[in-house]
């Protein structure tokens, strides 16, 4: 899987582990090997602007996700079902997510992948505006979280 990430937050972050535990999250969840996803990481104005324009909320916020829903269609003519996708883009804000990794008692390296996991399931089509689908999301998110911590620490399910 292809991941990009970007960082034009100014913060010092570990952007390997992000794409590391993207790589986890999509081969979790089943989605191809030839996917793509980018990982954008913006600074408060950036975010602010983001949230403005494409939720009509004031203010900066954590993450956001732009799902791209285009299919590769460079694939031989008698290829059936979807191609390698292209995700879209999880856009991060590390100065949001530091007021909340400090609440929750984490590094903010923890709460980005945090994060992370949170945004690629909103691209793969999880949401959490009611409470059946936050109880799933949230749910899945801390199943996903927990494997890939495992595995870092050398516990793989």
């Amino acid at each position: 899987m292809t991941v990009e990430v970007a960082n034009e937050s100014g913060v010092g972050v570990d952007e390997p582990a992000l794409v590391e535990v993207s790589r986890f999250v999509l081969g979790q969840m089943g989605i191809d090997e030839l996917a793509e996803l980018s990982v954008l990481l913006v600074d408060v104005e950036a975010m602010t602007e983001l949230h403005v324009k494409w939720m009509d909320e004031p203010g900066p916020t954590d993450v956001m996700s732009f799902p791209m829903d285009e299919l590769d269609t460079a694939r031989r003519p008698n290829e059936t079902g979807p191609g390698p996708a292209l995700l879209g883009d999880v856009v991060l804000c590390p100065e949001v997510a530091t007021e909340q990794a400090r609440t929750g008692g984490h590094s903010l390296d923890d709460e980005l992948q945090l994060l992370t996991v949170h945004g690629i399931l909103h691209l793969l089509g999880f949401d959490h505006a009611e409470p059946d689908e936050e109880r799933e999301m949230f749910r899945l998110q801390n199943e996903l979280l927990d494997g890939w911590w495992d595995q870092r620490a050398g516990n793989p399910r």
